[in-house]
């Protein structure tokens, strides 16, 4: 995996972008999350773990599924709006193509026990997936402006919030997200004033002697 300060790759052509997509969506039994971080930042190296976590939170909170908002904004990012149609057309034509065969192969065995029971099995996978991807994006709170406690402690209210209380998602996020996006704006603004205080007291000194 890349470091954080090293430079990334990116991809040669969109016909790139487009295979690159489809063998991530075909491996996403039961949600992407995992693969793409494995696909896109440790394998292929297009993103740093730090700018995965960013465009993956504002995938999130933007209208449509998550991995189409991520695959529009990283295909627009390298070849503008014929990447961002090239990297979605490569997330959705391979994996339709097989599940329209798999639903008409599983519509025959739907009610069979071991049929039923593969697809338990499958799901506790992709739990058991998403959970190690979080826990190894977590690294990655280190360098959010909100400091690392304060970032634990948002993901500790939405896990309570949803996972325990079952809070309806929509207040759940207005709520912690809102605060988030509150602290975070006003650890900028704290980081902007002390760069702006520490610039003057550097300048200070030249100024002086220039006039003596």
């Amino acid at each position: 995996m890349p470091a954080e300060n090293s430079p990334l790759k990116r991809p040669n052509s969109k016909m790139e972008l487009f295979i690159g997509f489809s063998l991530l969506a075909l491996q996403g039994v039961g949600g992407v999350l995992a693969v793409a971080q494995q696909e896109l930042v440790e394998r292929r190296q297009w993103m740093s773990k730090t700018q995965f976590l960013e465009e993956w939170s504002v995938a999130q909170i933007l209208p449509g599924p998550n991995i189409v908002n991520l695959a529009l904004m990283l295909g627009r990012q390298y070849f503008g709006i014929y990447g961002a149609l090239a990297a979605v057309a490569g997330l959705l034509v391979a994996p339709l193509t097989l599940v329209l065969l798999l639903a008409i192969l599983f519509g025959g065995v739907a009610d069979n026990p071991v049929a039923q029971g593969a697809l338990k099995g499958m799901g506790a996978v992709s739990a058991g997936l998403i959970i190690a991807t979080g826990l190894k994006l977590s690294s990655a709170l280190k360098q959010n402006p909100l400091g690392l406690h304060a970032a634990w402690l948002l993901v500790v209210a939405a896990f309570v919030s949803v996972g325990l209380f079952r809070l309806p998602l929509i207040w759940a996020l207005s709520a912690i997200g809102l605060t988030g996006c509150w602290l975070a704006y006003r650890s900028l603004s704290k980081a902007d004033a002390l760069a702006v205080t520490g610039s003057e007291h550097q300048t200070e000194p030249k100024s002086k002697s220039d006039a003596t």
